[in-house]
């Protein structure tokens, strides 16, 4: 019995672990979940950001609703890469696609650099960039095709 306060304080002090360095330009998002709407307001996407292993990873769970369809449904997790020096980030989702990147904080938000999603043996290439504001970001996704950048869409996604 005398050893439950320190198991009970041990257990309050891992909750409240303070993030990785690198990470910490994302943990305005941590504990929070976050929903925008498509352009057009016909689906919803909410990304419900959790820390793991004490501050050392980040978990970035979002969904896609739409009426009548199936969720889509994808995590990601966000995680200081020592080697790269940078914070690194692997997505996968609930049809089998997934993506490796990276992560670098600017000075208006985050810029998630080119990547290449990958699915059903195909490849396609994308970047983000979020944009910060008190209880929001807005999110713009553009992907490669034709031999051009092309906006995805653009979501402010607001703190709930």
């Amino acid at each position: 019995m005398r050893f439950l306060p320190v198991l009970l304080l041990s257990a309050a002090a891992a909750a409240q672990a303070a993030p990785n360095e690198a990470l910490k330009p994302m943990a305005f998002l941590a504990g929070h979940c976050w929903k925008g709407e498509f352009p057009g307001g016909k689906q919803t996407d909410e990304h419900c950001f959790q820390w793991l292993l004490d501050g050392h990873a980040l978990r970035d769970t979002h969904t896609v609703r739409a009426p009548g369809k199936p969720d889509y449904v994808g995590e990601t997790l966000y995680y200081y890469d020592s080697a790269a020096g940078q914070v690194a980030y692997l997505y996968v989702e609930n049809s089998g696609g997934h993506s490796r990147g990276t992560m670098k904080p600017s000075d208006t938000g985050l810029d998630f650099p080119e990547t290449r999603f990958i699915a059903g043996g195909k490849e396609l290439p994308y970047r983000a960039h979020w944009t910060t504001a008190p209880d929001a970001y807005e999110a713009v996704n553009e992907m490669y095709l034709k031999d051009k950048w092309v906006t995805q869409f653009k979501m402010l996604l607001r703190k709930q």
